[in-house]
């Protein structure tokens, strides 16, 4: 998702850039001091969130507003709370004042991050189809812990049942939502099992999971993805 900021005060966009490296998800592309110069920006280019204060010269955030293209979601960000209405039936996502803590930023961000997860959960709901021996079994995603590669087969570790199919770790990969992740030349991991996390090591309660250095840094972007809302 990318991302701009709109204000006219050097202190509260290095406020906002410093609480989005929360959010890996979110790419901030660009930062603006004059609304004109962002509404060229945003008139040429894809942009999805725009933080924007209401009180600046040139052109006030609320009018600004009203000539982005659609599909925009915005988030304000004022130390005036009179306005609040007035953004709220220009259907912002949330109106916020400042000074802003992390904890209400972070809560605004997840209003526009949730929808995509739950999208997500649907994806997971998506049968795959296994093939071992002569059977093919049809395995809910959600209900897979993690695969292990065991010679020239991959181990489905699901809640009730284990399954052997004849497969390398990249095909497995290749039929799996995004909720899995490899991390080990040996271990797929579904992260939404994972109860906690080590620097060598996940929990997943029963199982401990091995996790290589080789594969650590995008285990970890993913997981605090996956746990920021």
């Amino acid at each position: 998702m990318k991302a701009i900021i709109v204000d006219d005060e050097p202190k509260a966009i290095e406020l906002l850039k410093s609480y989005l490296e929360h959010f890996s998800s979110i790419e901030l592309v660009a930062t603006f001091r004059n609304g004109l110069k962002a509404f060229e920006f945003v008139s040429k280019e894809p942009v999805d969130l725009i933080f924007l204060d209401i009180n600046m010269p040139h052109i006030s955030g609320i009018s600004l507003s009203k000539m982005l293209p659609e599909g925009i979601h915005i988030i304000f960000t004022t130390a005036y709370s009179e306005y609040a209405v007035e953004s709220y039936e220009i259907k912002a996502v949330d109106y916020l004042v400042k000074p802003i803590s992390l904890e209400r930023f972070s809560k605004s961000i997840c209003r526009i991050l949730t929808p995509a997860k739950e999208t997500a959960i649907e994806r997971d709901k998506l049968l795959i189809y296994v093939k071992s021996g002569f059977e093919t079994f049809r395995l809910e995603s959600a209900a897979i812990y993690f695969l292990e590669k065991d010679g020239n087969y991959m181990n489905y570790h699901c809640e009730n049942q284990k399954v052997l199919a004849r497969e390398t770790i990249q095909e497995a990969l290749s039929k799996l939502p995004n909720t899995f992740i490899q991390t080990h030349k040996s271990f797929i991991v579904n992260i939404e099992k994972v109860l906690s996390y080590g620097k060598s090591e996940l929990n997943l309660g029963k199982e401990k999971i091995p996790l290589s250095d080789s594969f650590k840094n995008e285990v970890f972007n993913q997981l605090e993805n996956n746990t920021n809302c």
